[in-house]
């Protein structure tokens, strides 16, 4: 992957003439719109086939060798973002599965979802039943944006740790994000903002929390304002923050190189997942 670093200004003019968030205005910048724009186009295609739940097939017990996979690569569970649906990580799911995760599924949860704590009670269950379905002790969790807070709530506050071993967060808004204000008429987006009862939450002592987390935050994620809020800064869990250049919001969850960086991150070892975040993990272009 080629590393890059945050674009600069191009014009001292345009310090004057435009927004502080948009006068970094450049190349990259534009890329990355002109990325996003199409990345929107084909998930507005694909998100009426992502409405319904998946349908969820008993797995046959595993035979013989075949059930060293079973403990070496647990389940992963996609969670989507706030007004989104499974379909978003129809190209994650794809690459996974190609390099040996066969069993990932995908969960939905309800548009009309007013509560991260409840959202977060209700993946409980569901991963309690994935377990019981599979014979796993364990999954593994991507969220993106949002679906990454409600997870982190049902491993930090609900016990969740026990079930979970890695969770992988996208442009995830852990300390609050400021963005687009009149949103605030939902709840759930209330929730989101820096001082939120259930962010609060978040900063309270979790000794002995036992998953892995790794967060991948962007430098030009324009829904996470301030930028770094999708970092995960908290003295009791084991967290790598990886930073990604050149690439926007919806993304995340899209783009091949992100992708290889999530396999890493779920195939690691937590020794090498430390090792890993000392070394200031990876950037994308």
């Amino acid at each position: 992957m080629k590393v890059t670093r945050a674009v600069h200004p191009f014009l001292p003019l345009g310090r004057r003439l435009l927004p502080s968030r948009l006068a970094g205005l450049s190349l990259a910048l534009l890329k990355a719109t002109a990325l996003e724009l199409a990345i929107l186009a084909g998930h507005l295609l694909l998100y009426p086939s992502g409405i319904t739940q998946e349908r969820r097939a008993p797995l046959p017990p595993p035979e013989g060798a075949a059930q060293l996979p079973t403990e070496t690569k647990p389940p992963v569970v996609l969670l989507h973002g706030f007004i989104d649906n499974r379909s978003v990580f129809v190209l994650l799911r794809r690459n996974l599965a190609q390099h040996g995760r066969q069993r990932v599924e995908s969960l939905n949860y309800s548009p009309l979802t007013c509560d991260i704590r409840t959202a977060a009670e209700l993946l409980g269950r569901h991963i309690e039943e994935i377990c019981e379905r599979t014979g796993s002790k364990q999954v593994d969790i991507v969220g993106h944006s949002l679906g990454g807070l409600i997870a982190r709530y049902y491993v930090q506050r609900l016990g969740g740790d026990l079930r979970v071993g890695t969770l992988v967060t996208l442009g995830t808004p852990h300390s609050g994000t400021r963005v687009v204000p009149l949103a605030d008429a939902h709840p759930i987006v209330r929730q989101m903002r820096p001082g939120s009862k259930v962010l609060e939450e978040l900063t309270l002592p979790a000794p002995g929390c036992r998953t892995h987390f790794v967060s991948f935050w962007s430098d030009l994620d324009h829904l996470m304002d301030p930028l770094e809020t999708a970092c995960i800064d908290h003295p009791d869990l084991l967290a790598q923050n990886v930073r990604v250049s050149g690439i926007g919001h919806l993304a995340l969850p899209v783009h091949p190189a992100v992708a290889t960086g999530i396999r890493q991150a779920l195939d690691a070892t937590r020794t090498g997942a430390e090792a890993a975040a000392h070394a200031g993990g990876l950037t994308v272009a």
